[in-house]
């Protein structure tokens, strides 16, 4: 069993790590290298930015104003060290999600196929993405955003609540768990994720929503890729077992 759960987060993450790469490239990452000159001062928002008060917390954790350069820490260079820090990244994180599914695949106990892990893939989409990005939508270097903490505990609460809840509206048996389970998801937005009231980021608001689309619409191309490609090799492995 151990060996399937590796074999399947390997070879589902690392291909599926290498074809987001790739589809970032011509996606998010045009999006961004655009928002760091907003970020960095070259951009028309950057007064409004830094307007609100000395100081303001950026998305990307940076500080708003003259002294941000001397604050930021190291970044890899652009060009192909910083295309190779981005594929292992997304190498690790599909590897690690690929290893999530597989052991939701053993905990489930039930025969897996291609169709069926793209089910999974779906559902690693709505509890990881689409709920927290209902709150907390991803952003660009140079929009300003509430202190990291109180966001990544927020973001935490929506994706928990948004498993138990699916997982109860998909094996519920009564319509009590149908009900706590719409509950679950709804609370973390019913309490609503933490936001700066009146601060205007550097970023055009266009630039924002187009990041956020693509965004959402990577996010959704990953997971169909990985569910489906674990669920692939899972059926493969089970059947040579």
């Amino acid at each position: 069993m151990l060996r399937r759960l590796l074999i399947t987060a390997l070879v589902a993450g690392l291909a599926t790590g290498v074809a987001i790469t790739a589809l970032h490239g011509v996606t998010t990452v045009p999006l961004i290298l655009e928002a760091e000159t907003y970020e960095n001062g070259g951009g028309h928002g950057h007064a409004a930015a830094s307007a609100h008060g000395a100081k303001l917390v950026l998305a990307h954790g940076h500080e708003a104003g003259p002294a941000a350069a001397e604050n930021e820490g190291w970044a890899p260079a652009d060009g192909i060290e910083r295309i190779g820090f981005t594929l292992l990244a997304n190498l690790v994180v599909a590897t690690g999600f690929g290893l999530l599914l597989a052991a939701a695949f053993a905990l489930r106990g039930q025969p897996v196929d291609l169709r069926s892990g793209l089910l999974w893939g779906i559902a690693g989409f709505a509890v990881f993405q689409l709920a927290p990005a209902a709150g907390l939508p991803p952003e660009l270097p140079g929009n300003v955003a509430a202190e990291l903490g109180a966001r990544q505990m927020w973001w935490l609460g929506a994706a928990a609540g948004a498993a138990t809840g699916l997982a109860l509206l998909a094996f519920g048996k009564n319509w009590a768990w149908l009900a706590g389970g719409i509950a679950l998801i709804a609370l973390p937005h019913i309490v609503g994720a933490p936001h700066l009231q009146g601060a205007t980021g550097a970023v055009p608001p266009e630039l924002a929503a187009r990041y956020v689309a693509l965004s959402l619409a990577v996010g959704a191309v990953f997971w169909a890729l990985l569910g489906g490609l674990a669920g692939a090799v899972w059926q493969r492995l089970e059947r040579d077992a």
